[in-house]
């Protein structure tokens, strides 16, 4: 089931909280604050679409399950992202945006940072409506996209704890995290997130939103393409000399053998 109204409401939902965070980051003087209401955008959107619905569906097995989901991965990764830039200031790639469209960039962000973050957060999060309203019984493609789910959010948290760790011992300053998950892979909090949507996706296909594909396709372009490796390789490597020996040694995304 497809709503075209209550997936309107989503996105105004989802403005409202961005503008929010905008407001905030205009007293911190750091948009990079944006990073913590990500994932609060997206349960967001997942509460109105269960409160809003049709009221058949609200006690529904798989909305509540998928609402349960959504909220665990959410505040996990506010808080964690929340917890790992308290007291950092801006991040340096916010820093080059902001000194890229100065003058007037607070106004700028409202629109180059947060809505547009908005309007990303609302396509992502279209298998969560499909889900939402499902009315189908569960089946076993919800419970693979539960395990698929599970697998991805304990594959990032995983990526995040063994990195935090890492970053805590002074002996390791300026090194190259290449210990744990990050053995495998350079990004392993990136492909985490990748499963844990696909897992979402799933879910919704069992509902019957296969149409609600250009969520997990878009996180996807975003992780690999655009906001998420490529973005971040480029800023690493013009920080970490050594990191061009770790990327020949070990995949960029999908986890594989490191090479010697």
């Amino acid at each position: 089931m497809f709503l075209p109204s209550l997936y309107f409401e989503g996105l105004l939902a989802c403005a409202a909280l961005a503008a929010l965070a905008w407001t905030l980051s205009v007293h911190l003087r750091n948009v990079a604050i944006v990073d913590s209401f990500w994932s609060l955008m997206i349960l967001l959107q997942a509460l109105v679409y269960l409160t809003c619905g049709p009221s058949v569906q609200i006690g529904s097995s798989r909305a509540g399950l998928v609402v349960l989901l959504v909220t665990v991965w959410a505040l996990r990764l506010s808080i964690h992202i929340t917890w790992r830039n308290h007291g950092q200031g801006e991040d340096r790639r916010y820093q080059a945006m902001r000194a890229r469209n100065e003058p007037y960039f607070a106004f700028k962000s409202l629109y180059l940072v947060f809505l547009l973050q908005a309007a990303l957060a609302w396509i992502v999060a279209v298998p969560l409506l499909g889900a939402i309203l499902g009315a189908k019984p569960l089946a076993l493609l919800d419970y693979a996209g539960v395990a698929l789910w599970a697998f991805g959010f304990l594959f990032e948290a995983g990526g995040d704890w063994q990195l935090a760790g890492f970053r805590a011992d002074p002996a390791n300053r300026g090194r190259i995290m290449d210990k744990g998950l990050w053995a495998y892979t350079r990004h392993p909090n990136y492909f985490g997130e990748f499963c844990l949507w696909w897992g979402f996706y799933l879910i919704a296909l069992s509902a019957g939103a296969w149409w609600s594909i250009a969520g997990p396709a878009l996180m996807s372009v975003l992780l690999i393409r655009v906001s998420g490796v490529r973005l971040m390789e480029k800023d690493i490597k013009n920080h970490h000399p050594g990191y061009p020996d770790y990327v020949r040694r070990t995949n960029a995304f999908f986890p594989g053998i490191p090479r010697k």
